[in-house]
């Protein structure tokens, strides 16, 4: 696993300039990491598309039983029947085998990815079924490691900046799009801690 090589620059400027996220980064000494997989972490974060983090890691769990090794080949042999019973709908089936054929025809590996910008990897990624734009984000943040991502269609985030800042249940995407941007250049470190205040537990895609 690797970590941005941002992260100490991002955490002493947000510190700096934000009391609640200072508290948060002081509870919290994880790093945001990376499996150095990336076919792996667009396959987490569809299994986690609309339902909790508890709930994507049970799903998750029972996928790895059905497939130990989660690779583009395994998944796209794997029985319907096999990976409904780990948990996953059928939509979400269609989106993980088409991934998986895209991965499969075009040979792609990890340094696809590598050197490219944002923006040309969002055009490739949103052009594939099932991959919209909080799965963009999530591998920005998880496998690119972008500094400056956010997601402001995350329940997570909209509940943590609610009651953090608003002492509300939930910030709506709008205001919560434009609150973030207080914590540019780095809203991706900012994300990280405001998704510790939800579960201390760090999510790893």
């Amino acid at each position: 696993m690797s970590e941005p090589v941002y992260w100490d620059e991002a955490v002493a400027w947000l510190g700096r300039r934000d009391p609640v996220l200072a508290d948060l980064i002081a509870r919290y000494p994880e790093r945001l990491q990376r499996r150095g997989d990336s076919f792996r972490t667009l396959v987490r974060a569809i299994v986690g598309q609309q339902i909790s983090i508890r709930a994507a890691d049970r799903v998750w769990a029972r996928l790895e039983t059905v497939l130990p090794e989660v690779t583009p080949r395994a998944l796209a042999a794997a029985e319907e029947s096999h990976l409904r019973g780990a948990g996953l709908s059928r939509p979400k089936i269609r989106y993980l085998r088409h991934l998986a054929r895209y991965y499969l025809d075009r040979g792609i590996n990890d340094a696809h990815w590598q050197g490219r910008s944002l923006a040309d990897i969002r055009r490739e990624l949103l052009q594939l079924t099932g991959i919209g734009p909080w799965t963009l984000e999530m591998f920005a943040i998880f496998h690119l490691h972008e500094p400056d991502v956010f997601s402001p269609g995350d329940i997570g985030l909209q509940k943590a900046v609610g009651r953090l800042y608003f002492d509300r249940p939930i910030l709506p995407r709008p205001e919560l799009e434009d609150f973030a941007r207080r914590w540019a250049p780095f809203r991706t470190v900012a994300a990280w801690y405001l998704w510790r205040h939800l579960d201390p537990e760090p999510v790893i895609y």
